[in-house]
């Protein structure tokens, strides 16, 4: 192994001789390269397949005392260790990019756990709040901000939003939010013309800034003089062929493929499926209940096309689970004020999120050890790396897979309202939107080349 890891060195020293911080890196990942190697116990790299990997992952994302970073170090040296010397054929079609972003780090803000932080102790996180905003009123208008969306029941993104805004605002002030309404205009404007944001950009900062004011504050903003709303240009939005949808999904494998064609099978949002627990999928009665926008929820049908598959991988996580319990752990998110009732109800299997991260963090809230779900990111990469590969030139996002899904039921024959109730649209104009998608007679007509 010593030879091995020479040779690691001179391929990463070839490969990061350009920047001295990746050359730090370089030598953490021969360190962690070595740490594999002296487990071994005597066997041979070529000896090794992808399930011992895959074991040795397993036990080290147990260890809560290695970081998010760690874990993706030692994946990234494991890579080059078999792929790049020892050339293992199954290495080539490891899911290398899967496993790295299962190690990933939610931030203290994530939308899934953000509100466990009190108002006034997010505002004094923010790092423009702690370099650009002094004041201390103007810190407690932020922090009252975000009371107000919490006792409305508001969206965590909408919080979110809207204090960024507040923020943007009071830099622009100079550190401070006035009492009078002079500065909203100009605000507006500068974004406008100088920062070149876009109208929905434009209107979603008058909303957060009229919020501020007229529920935060008690101002009522009036009249803004000649300054009108950003017309708002609605575009249709990217729908794959079947065809397409095919060929994407049939370059996607994995933790991040199943997520992907669940997204296109049942329509549920990108944050809708990383959230999902195990209780949520009803199979006596061929269902998911999904937890949607505002707490609210809804049925949609659980498809029996990938139930094998969704079995299979709930299997994988029940034995893992399993694992988690016998080591100490086996605890999983669940809000506050669920947890006072029932203090070991996020040790249930029921509650474990279904797409489980790969290692178990400390929650830097609690300070107890947990499994959260996976960071969004990995499965968002995922698809643009499969769309690439299918060479489908549309812009594909895990969107597309809602908006392919909302149309071919279109185009199948079911109603609008049905489609709406599967969706959790609140206004069926929403949902009209996929009727303009279709080529059918009555809804777009034919080019009169074709007549």
């Amino acid at each position: 192994m010593g030879r091995s890891c020479h040779s690691l060195r001179s391929l990463l020293s070839h490969t990061t001789a350009s920047c001295s911080q990746a050359r730090c890196a370089a030598e953490w990942h021969i360190r962690y390269a070595q740490m594999f190697a002296y487990g071994l116990g005597g066997k041979h790299l070529r000896e090794l397949d992808a399930g011992y990997i895959d074991d040795y992952l397993d036990e080290l994302g147990r260890n809560s005392k290695y970081s998010g970073w760690q874990m993706g170090q030692t994946v990234s040296a494991l890579r080059i260790l078999f792929c790049e010397m020892t050339g293992c054929a199954w290495a080539k079609s490891y899911d290398w990019d899967g496993i790295m972003d299962g190690f990933r780090d939610l931030p203290d803000n994530h939308a899934t756990f953000a509100r466990d932080i009190g108002s006034d102790e997010t505002v004094r996180k923010r790092r423009v709040v702690k370099e650009k905003i002094s004041d201390e009123k103007t810190r407690k208008i932020l922090g009252r901000l975000r009371d107000l969306t919490r006792i409305r029941n508001m969206s965590i993104r909408t919080e979110q939003t809207y204090s960024e805004w507040a923020e943007r605002f009071a830099v622009f002030c100079g550190g401070t939010i006035p009492e009078g309404t002079s500065k909203v205009v100009p605000f507006l404007e500068r974004l406008a013309l100088v920062d070149k944001v876009a109208p929905a950009t434009q209107a979603q900062a008058l909303n957060s800034l009229v919020f501020l004011y007229r529920e935060t504050m008690q101002i009522d903003l009036g009249d803004l003089g000649n300054y009108k709303r950003p017309r708002h240009k609605r575009r249709l939005p990217v729908v794959l062929t079947r065809e397409e949808k095919d060929r994407l999904l049939g370059f996607m494998d994995g933790t991040t493929g199943l997520m992907a064609r669940l997204m296109y099978g049942t329509g549920m949002r990108l944050m809708e499926c990383v959230r999902l627990r195990v209780m949520e999928i009803d199979w006596g009665n061929g269902y998911i209940v999904v937890r949607g926008k505002g707490d609210k929820s809804r049925r949609v049908p659980l498809p029996s096309v990938y139930s094998a598959e969704l079995e299979a991988h709930l299997a994988e996580r029940k034995f893992l689970f399993d694992k988690d319990c016998a080591a100490g752990f086996g605890e999983v998110y669940v809000r506050e004020s669920l947890r006072r009732k029932m203090p070991n109800i996020g040790k249930e299997w029921g509650w474990q999120y279904v797409f489980a991260a790969s290692r178990v963090s400390t929650d830097p809230r609690s300070g107890r050890h947990m499994r959260h779900h996976v960071s969004e990111n990995g499965v968002q990469k995922a698809i643009k790396r499969a769309a690439t590969k299918a060479g489908i030139v549309k812009r594909v996002s895990c969107h597309t897979l809602r908006h392919s899904f909302a149309t071919h039921l279109l185009a199948a024959g079911y109603d609008i309202r049905t489609i709406q109730e599967l969706l959790g649209h609140a206004d069926v104009t929403t949902t009209m939107i996929y009727t303009h998608v279709l080529n059918r007679p009555g809804v777009m007509a034919r080019s009169p080349a074709d007549l």
